[in-house]
């Protein structure tokens, strides 16, 4: 499956960009991901994001298709095509159906971050930037490597990932790397209950401490600087850490704040 989807992403016309279109967008149109815990309001922030500035171009996190994985396509004898949810599958028995999953929404992040860029990018003459809820790095060093250390994906599984994540970030290069990277931080504690206040149904059974565990890991990642990263530019694209204790989605006065902190930081890279 891996392999298959690779080639249909390095062939495919509609996702191919010459090198001289490639360099006449990334002069002027940066790249960058929203990062945080299961949660902490990555969602309610990009949708923010959206609706403070035109030229600012939101690409939502793929979870509908972790949802709804097509099994077989409809025909005439069954018109509804049977679909799995591969999310809840994951979550249910995660040592069956860890590595399936980071592979699949590892693609489904990739395809997100190789979409065509819209018009309204194209024709802006500054300050153009797309922004991704999360990202093929986070899918790689916080929620794989996650899985990796809790057993749920085995080393060889680990080593077979690693190792195609390694190959599609070399050969896509420019098109999936990012000029920064929004941080939101909040505790374990809050993150847990925005989950429950959501209650998204295959998130039922996650508890406090995997919770804890996916904050280590971002924290070694974009704060502490511990992590072991395999991509040199990925080694220095900087951080915006910004502080998601507070809720902001219905106070005016933070919502500012935040959008300040990230028109200063944008204008910096």
């Amino acid at each position: 499956m891996i392999i298959k989807t690779a080639k249909r992403l390095l062939s495919s016309s509609a996702l191919f960009c010459s090198p001289r279109n490639l360099m006449s967008t990334n002069n002027y149109i940066k790249r960058v991901s929203i990062e945080g815990n299961i949660a902490v309001g990555k969602s309610t922030f990009a949708r923010l994001l959206q609706n403070a500035c035109p030229d600012w171009d939101v690409i939502a996190e793929p979870v509908s298709k972790w949802q709804n994985v097509d099994q077989t396509p409809p025909t005439a004898s069954s018109p509804q095509p049977c679909t799995s949810n591969l999310l809840e599958m994951m979550y249910r028995d995660p040592k069956r159906w860890s590595y399936t999953f980071q592979s699949f929404s590892c693609m489904s992040r990739l395809r997100t971050q190789l979409q065509p860029l819209p018009d309204t990018l194209l024709r802006s003459r500054g300050g153009a930037v797309r922004v991704y809820e999360r990202s093929v790095y986070s899918d790689r060093y916080i929620f794989a490597l996650n899985m990796f250390a809790l057993g749920c994906i085995n080393s060889t599984e680990w080593a077979v990932y690693q190792d195609w994540h390694s190959f599609l970030i070399e050969q896509f290069g420019h098109r999936v790397q990012l000029e920064g990277i929004i941080y939101l931080r909040a505790s374990p504690q809050m993150c847990l209950e925005r989950l429950n206040r959501r209650a998204r149904v295959e998130e039922q059974e996650i508890e406090l401490d995997y919770l804890e565990k996916l904050h280590t890991r971002h924290e070694d990642w974009l704060i502490n600087k511990t992590t072991t990263l395999h991509f040199e530019q990925l080694m220095k694209v900087p951080v915006l850490v910004l502080d998601a204790e507070v809720a902001f989605e219905q106070n005016p006065e933070v919502q500012d704040c935040l959008l300040s902190k990230v028109r200063d930081f944008l204008s910096q890279l």
